[in-house]
C-alpha cells in the first residue's frame, strides 16, 4: 500500500514542470493584462465556496487590485476570511482548456482611504477601468489588494507550474518615487507622444491597430489599453531606478521606428 501511495505521489509530482523564466513571464503577463477574473472566497455562514466575477488591475509590483461594494457577497466573504483565490486568463478560439490561465492564492487586504497607497491604486485601477470613476469614491466601495501567497499556472495542455510570490512580483525599491514618476510620465506620454505609444503597441507588441493609450508603468514594463484591449510591453531589463525610464521609452520608440 505504501509503495502504491509513493508511486502515485511521484506521478502527480511529475506533472508539474520546473519553473523557468518563460513560465514566470507568462504568469506575470496573465496577471498584468487581466481585465477581470473569477474571485473565489468562503461564504460566511455556509462555508461554501463563493465564486464571482471582479474587474482587476495591478499595483506597481504586480499585486492584483480589485474594487468591491459592501453590497456584494464576495466583499463580506473576504472581510470575514481574507483567504481567497483569483483565476485569470481569457480563453480564445477552440478548446477553452487549451488556453493559459493562472490561479492566484491570496490574502485580501482592504486599502484605507486618504492614504498614499489608496491614491496610487485608485489611479492605476481607473487607468484600466475608466468607467469605474463613476462609483469608485462611493462610501460603500473599497479597494482591496490581493496579497499573493503562491500560484498555479496552467500554460495549456501538459504545461503545469507551481509558482511562489517571488516568481510573480517585481521588486520596487522606492514605491513613492515610482508612483510619482508614473503619474507624470503616463500623462505626458498620452498627451504628447501618442505616436510612440502607437508604435509600442502595433510594432513591438503586435497588438493590432487601435486607439492605444498608455495605462500604467512599472519597473518591468508598461501596460497599453484601447477600449477592451490590453497589451503588455516588457522592458529588456527590470529598471532599478525610475530615473532610467525616459531613456528606456526613447530607446523603445527608436527600436519600433527601425522595425516599422
Amino acid at each position: 500500500m505504501k509503495d502504491i501511495q509513493e508511486n502515485q505521489a511521484a506521478k502527480e509530482k511529475s506533472v508539474i514542470r520546473e519553473t523557468d523564466g518563460q513560465a514566470r513571464i507568462l504568469a506575470k503577463e496573465l496577471v498584468r493584462t487581466a481585465r477581470f477574473g473569477a474571485l473565489a472566497a468562503i461564504e460566511p455562514g455556509t462555508s461554501y465556496p463563493l465564486a464571482s466575477r471582479v474587474a482587476v488591475a495591478t499595483d506597481l509590483d504586480g499585486t492584483p487590485i480589485i474594487l468591491t461594494s459592501t453590497l456584494s457577497g464576495h466583499t463580506s466573504a473576504i472581510l470575514a476570511n481574507p483567504a481567497c483565490s483569483l483565476l485569470v486568463g481569457e480563453p480564445g478560439k477552440g478548446d477553452p482548456l487549451a488556453h493559459p490561465r493562472i490561479s492566484l492564492f491570496c490574502k485580501a487586504r482592504r486599502i484605507e482611504r486618504e492614504t498614499e497607497e489608496h491614491a496610487r491604486v485608485r489611479r492605476r485601477y481607473l487607468s484600466r477601468h475608466p468607467k469605474a470613476e463613476l462609483y469608485a469614491d462611493f462610501g460603500d466601495f473599497s479597494f482591496f489588494a490581493l496579497t499573493l501567497e503562491r500560484a498555479s499556472l496552467n500554460g495549456g495542455f501538459g504545461k503545469a507550474f507551481e509558482l511562489v510570490r517571488e516568481d510573480l512580483l517585481a521588486p520596487v525599491s522606492d514605491v513613492h518615487a515610482w508612483a510619482a514618476m508614473e503619474t507624470g510620465a503616463v500623462g505626458h506620454m498620452n498627451e504628447d507622444h501618442v505616436d510612440a505609444i502607437k508604435l509600442y503597441a502595433e510594432v513591438l507588441v503586435k497588438a493590432g491597430e487601435a486607439n492605444w493609450r498608455m495605462a500604467c508603468l512599472d519597473p518591468e514594463g508598461l501596460d497599453l489599453a484601447a477600449g477592451d484591449k490590453v497589451a503588455r510591453l516588457w522592458f529588456k531589463e527590470q529598471l532599478a531606478d525610475p530615473g532610467l525610464l525616459r531613456e528606456t521609452l526613447v530607446a523603445l520608440a527608436l527600436q519600433a521606428r527601425n522595425q516599422d
